[in-house]
């Protein structure tokens, strides 16, 4: 779901002078909304309510833990408060509660602190930071457009290839850039090519290429979207380590599937074949040195992302080597850094740490015990599953919807025939394809902000590939993971 930050980031900055005159009014925050109110009403009785009831089969710890998760939940699906908040303040919680930190302690062998601040600086989230910095660097010397204009030209042959080539495109680029500034850039190239097209279905069609390809896109690496990311680095804490090629090779055949079954939906629903289209393909890649340079960090960051096996350093540390090498050889300045999606990063790091709370305190077993899960056969679980990832985050945050079904899910597949990886995985891929609704993802919301899509047929394509893929991920995909080898 796009949270209002997020909706706010989808339109163009502009900068306003500030005053800091002492006599200067405070800057002005919008009023809470109904839902928001409830949330923060909802959160502070969800935190409350375990810590003066007896909850039977929990100790102590366990239940100062299922009070700062039902916190969470409450936080975190209706954004009383902005999720990167939510997350830190979940890290916090844990700390003063249920660590050897506690103000009133509770347990002699609690988790050390260190565990929960660790989280802010999870390899994981280097992983992310270099992915970021790679796909800032793109925009700032347009990289992303030149390769656009270079990768479409063989798919000019006719209005439906065309289709295919923007959603290849965009599905690539967001495999290494964020959902958001794929779709934003997307935008900018197939504007004007969207406003030369008669009113109707083509300009819908075209207008609903580009973020579904974009969500869908995003699943297919471990820098493509934050809840790859959460997952990783929940297993990560399990001890469990997925490189960035096998995370590939379990994500991409989902993704192109699912790419070519909106592509037939969009291309035989929408586009006309006799239809014209005027592109223009002028972009070119820039020369000079720090284009040269950026050039020659991208492709060998991803070219150790790509042979992670063949010289065994961790993908963790080669997302590292972007952010020093731009940063020393000065391509990228402190004020780039500075302009990074941090936010995400910390929701990031939250979820990791209720991911370590949720398992330390013993709060997963407690919930999952409380169902026969043994009973249930494992196409079904992994069905059902999906489907919850999918409708939760069709409605709040992928990543909060990430942030919360993971670490139970990986509790569940500590006892069952899946196993918590192969959970985990569904999970993430589950919620990355909820994209019903303008308020699904940031990529829906700049779509529907053109003005181009009705929320029905927002609505209508959304459902196609999102049950397309949750059946594959139930049905399909655990038997070709298997057959892999890679659980």
């Amino acid at each position: 779901m796009a949270s209002p930050s997020d909706r706010r980031a989808a339109r163009p900055r502009v900068k306003t002078p500030t005053k800091r005159n002492r006599g200067s009014k405070a800057l002005q925050h919008p009023a809470p909304t109904k839902l928001q109110r409830f949330g923060q009403i909802a959160a502070v009785i969800g935190f409350i309510l375990p810590l003066v009831m007896d909850v039977p089969g929990l100790d102590a710890t366990g239940e100062r833990m299922l009070g700062i998760f039902l916190a969470a939940i409450m936080l975190w699906v209706t954004e009383a408060i902005p999720l990167s908040a939510t997350a830190v303040l979940v890290i916090m919680a844990e700390v003063l509660l249920i660590s050897d930190q506690a103000i009133l302690p509770v347990a002699e062998e609690a988790p050390k602190s260190s565990q929960f601040f660790a989280a802010l600086a999870n390899p994981v989230i280097i992983l992310f930071l270099g992915g970021f910095m790679l796909a800032d660097g793109a925009a700032k010397y347009k990289v992303d457009r030149a390769l656009a204009a270079v990768m479409l030209k063989p798919f000019l042959s006719s209005p439906r290839m065309t289709l295919m080539g923007v959603m290849l495109i965009t599905a690539v680029l967001s495999m290494f850039m964020s959902n958001t500034a794929t779709t934003a850039t997307m935008f900018a190239v197939f504007m004007p090519v969207l406003l030369q097209l008669p009113a109707g279905k083509a300009r819908t069609g075209l207008a609903l290429a580009i973020p579904i390809a974009a969500n869908v896109g995003g699943i297919g690496t471990p820098v493509g979207t934050p809840p790859n990311a959460i997952a990783l680095g929940a297993l990560q804490q399990a001890g469990i380590h997925i490189s960035f090629i096998s995370w590939m090779i379990l994500a991409v055949p989902l993704m192109v599937i699912v790419l070519a079954i909106a592509w037939l939906f969009l291309a035989f629903r929408y586009i006309p074949s006799d239809l014209k289209l005027d592109i223009d393909l002028s972009a070119t890649f820039q020369k000079g040195r720090n284009p040269i340079i950026f050039y020659i960090v991208g492709g060998i960051t991803i070219a150790l992302w790509m042979t992670e096996p063949l010289h065994g350093i961790s993908s963790n540390t080669v997302g590292f080597i972007p952010v020093v090498l731009l940063m020393v050889t000065q391509v990228m300045s402190g004020e780039d850094l500075k302009a990074l999606d941090w936010p995400v990063l910390w929701l990031v790091a939250g979820g990791i740490a209720l991911g370590i709370g949720v398992g330390t305190s013993g709060l997963d077993a407690w919930l999952i015990n409380s169902i026969d899960w043994t009973a249930v056969p494992v196409a079904l679980l992994l069905l059902v599953l999906a489907g919850i990832g999918f409708g939760m985050s069709n409605v709040i945050s992928h990543s909060a919807a990430a942030n919360l079904l993971i670490p139970l899910g990986m509790g569940l597949g500590a006892s069952l025939a899946a196993g918590p990886a192969e959970i985990a995985v569904v999970l993430a891929l589950g919620c990355s394809l909820g994209m019903c609704l303008p308020i699904s993802t940031p990529p829906n919301a700049i779509a529907y902000s053109t003005g181009e899509i009705s929320t029905g047929e927002m609505v209508k394509s959304g459902v196609v590939v999102g049950v397309a893929g949750v059946i594959l991920l139930a049905f399909i995909m655990p038997f070709m993971w298997h057959a892999l080898g890679l659980f």
